[in-house]
Protein backbone atom coordinates (compact mmCIF):
# COMPACT_ATOMS: atom_id res chain seq x y z
CA UNK A 1 0.00 0.00 0.00
CA UNK A 2 1.35 3.87 -0.33
CA UNK A 3 2.99 4.64 2.71
CA UNK A 4 4.55 1.15 3.19
CA UNK A 5 7.82 2.00 2.13
CA UNK A 6 8.00 4.89 4.60
CA UNK A 7 7.16 2.76 7.30
CA UNK A 8 10.27 2.10 10.10
CA UNK A 9 11.41 -1.67 10.17
CA UNK A 10 10.86 -2.35 13.90
CA UNK A 11 8.42 -0.51 15.83
CA UNK A 12 8.16 -0.19 19.66
CA UNK A 13 5.52 0.98 22.32
CA UNK A 14 4.18 1.09 25.96
CA UNK A 15 0.89 1.24 27.67
CA UNK A 16 0.23 4.37 29.68
CA UNK A 17 2.00 3.05 32.71
CA UNK A 18 4.99 1.36 30.84
CA UNK A 19 4.48 -1.77 32.76
CA UNK A 20 4.00 -3.75 29.62
CA UNK A 21 6.39 -3.13 26.49
CA UNK A 22 5.52 -3.71 22.63
CA UNK A 23 7.90 -4.77 19.88
CA UNK A 24 7.50 -5.98 16.32
CA UNK A 25 8.63 -5.73 12.83
CA UNK A 26 7.12 -3.26 10.63
CA UNK A 27 3.30 -3.60 10.54
CA UNK A 28 0.97 -4.77 7.57
CA UNK A 29 -1.23 -2.31 7.63
CA UNK A 30 -2.94 0.89 9.25
CA UNK A 31 -6.30 1.56 9.36
CA UNK A 32 -8.92 3.63 10.91
CA UNK A 33 -11.98 1.93 12.84
CA UNK A 34 -15.10 3.66 13.46
CA UNK A 35 -17.18 0.46 14.86
CA UNK A 36 -18.69 1.38 17.99
CA UNK A 37 -16.29 -1.58 20.00
CA UNK A 38 -13.07 -0.13 18.98
CA UNK A 39 -14.41 3.45 19.69
CA UNK A 40 -15.73 2.36 23.29
CA UNK A 41 -12.60 -0.22 23.77
CA UNK A 42 -10.23 2.96 23.18
CA UNK A 43 -12.53 5.59 24.08
CA UNK A 44 -11.51 7.23 20.77
CA UNK A 45 -14.29 8.49 18.42
CA UNK A 46 -11.31 7.58 15.67
CA UNK A 47 -9.07 4.64 16.48
CA UNK A 48 -6.44 3.70 14.09
CA UNK A 49 -4.90 0.39 14.61
CA UNK A 50 -1.29 -1.09 13.23
CA UNK A 51 -1.84 -4.76 12.38
CA UNK A 52 0.80 -7.10 12.50
CA UNK A 53 1.24 -11.01 11.89
CA UNK A 54 0.06 -12.79 14.92
CA UNK A 55 3.49 -14.55 15.91
CA UNK A 56 5.45 -10.59 15.36
CA UNK A 57 3.93 -9.26 18.14
CA UNK A 58 5.92 -8.99 21.26
CA UNK A 59 3.76 -8.01 24.19
CA UNK A 60 5.99 -8.23 27.59
CA UNK A 61 4.73 -8.95 29.82
CA UNK A 62 1.91 -10.74 28.32
CA UNK A 63 -1.68 -9.94 30.12
CA UNK A 64 -4.41 -12.21 29.49
CA UNK A 65 -7.04 -11.76 26.80
CA UNK A 66 -10.60 -10.88 27.55
CA UNK A 67 -13.87 -11.30 25.09
CA UNK A 68 -17.09 -9.18 25.38
CA UNK A 69 -17.80 -9.49 21.82
CA UNK A 70 -18.26 -12.70 19.95
CA UNK A 71 -14.90 -13.47 17.80
CA UNK A 72 -13.27 -10.56 19.36
CA UNK A 73 -9.96 -10.96 22.04
CA UNK A 74 -8.73 -7.69 23.94
CA UNK A 75 -5.84 -7.70 25.58
CA UNK A 76 -5.31 -5.00 28.41
CA UNK A 77 -2.47 -3.73 30.55
CA UNK A 78 -2.96 -5.57 34.08
CA UNK A 79 -1.94 -2.56 35.76
CA UNK A 80 -3.10 0.64 34.00
CA UNK A 81 -5.78 -0.88 31.74
CA UNK A 82 -4.54 0.53 29.02
CA UNK A 83 -5.57 -1.36 25.68
CA UNK A 84 -2.46 -3.43 24.08
CA UNK A 85 -4.06 -5.34 21.14
CA UNK A 86 -6.89 -7.39 19.60
CA UNK A 87 -7.79 -10.23 17.78
CA UNK A 88 -10.65 -10.63 15.07
CA UNK A 89 -12.11 -14.32 14.64
CA UNK A 90 -12.57 -12.69 10.77
CA UNK A 91 -9.01 -11.48 10.33
CA UNK A 92 -7.01 -14.71 11.11
CA UNK A 93 -3.01 -14.63 11.93
CA UNK A 94 -3.48 -10.86 12.65
CA UNK A 95 -3.24 -8.45 15.50
CA UNK A 96 -4.33 -4.91 15.97
CA UNK A 97 -2.35 -2.91 18.26
CA UNK A 98 -3.73 1.01 18.86
CA UNK A 99 -1.98 3.35 17.10
CA UNK A 100 -1.14 5.46 20.18
CA UNK A 101 0.85 2.92 21.49
CA UNK A 102 3.45 2.87 19.45
CA UNK A 103 7.18 5.04 19.28
CA UNK A 104 6.66 5.43 15.84
CA UNK A 105 2.93 6.64 15.25
CA UNK A 106 3.99 9.55 13.34
CA UNK A 107 5.39 7.39 10.64
CA UNK A 108 2.33 4.93 10.35
CA UNK A 109 -0.63 7.13 8.26
CA UNK A 110 -3.62 4.78 8.43
CA UNK A 111 -4.42 3.25 4.98
CA UNK A 112 -7.60 2.86 4.85
CA UNK A 113 -11.44 3.34 7.29
CA UNK A 114 -13.48 0.09 8.40
CA UNK A 115 -16.69 0.39 9.32
CA UNK A 116 -16.62 3.95 8.27
CA UNK A 117 -20.89 3.76 7.70
CA UNK A 118 -20.72 4.30 11.91
CA UNK A 119 -18.75 7.67 11.79
CA UNK A 120 -19.82 10.34 14.26
CA UNK A 121 -21.72 12.75 11.58
CA UNK A 122 -19.87 15.38 13.09
CA UNK A 123 -16.33 13.77 12.57
CA UNK A 124 -15.56 15.28 8.91
CA UNK A 125 -12.03 14.10 7.83
CA UNK A 126 -11.25 15.26 4.12
CA UNK A 127 -8.72 12.27 3.34
CA UNK A 128 -9.22 9.81 0.27
CA UNK A 129 -8.51 6.86 1.51
CA UNK A 130 -10.57 3.98 0.89
CA UNK A 131 -13.45 3.78 3.01
CA UNK A 132 -15.77 0.30 4.06
CA UNK A 133 -18.79 0.48 5.55
CA UNK A 134 -17.98 -3.09 7.44
CA UNK A 135 -14.81 -4.77 8.77
CA UNK A 136 -13.04 -4.18 5.63
CA UNK A 137 -11.70 -7.92 6.03
CA UNK A 138 -11.17 -8.52 2.20
CA UNK A 139 -9.11 -5.81 1.66
CA UNK A 140 -6.95 -6.23 5.55
CA UNK A 141 -6.72 -9.88 4.92
CA UNK A 142 -5.40 -9.33 1.27
CA UNK A 143 -2.03 -6.99 2.75
CA UNK A 144 0.67 -8.71 3.34
CA UNK A 145 3.92 -7.91 4.85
Amino acid sequence: MGSETNRPETVTGRCYCGACLLSAPRPKTVAYCHCGDCKRWTGSPLPAFAAFAAGDLLITPRPASRSHANGVERLNCPDCGSPLAAVFAYLPDAIYVPLGLLDQAGKLGPEMHAHAGEAYDWLHLSDDLPRHDGSARTSLNGVTP
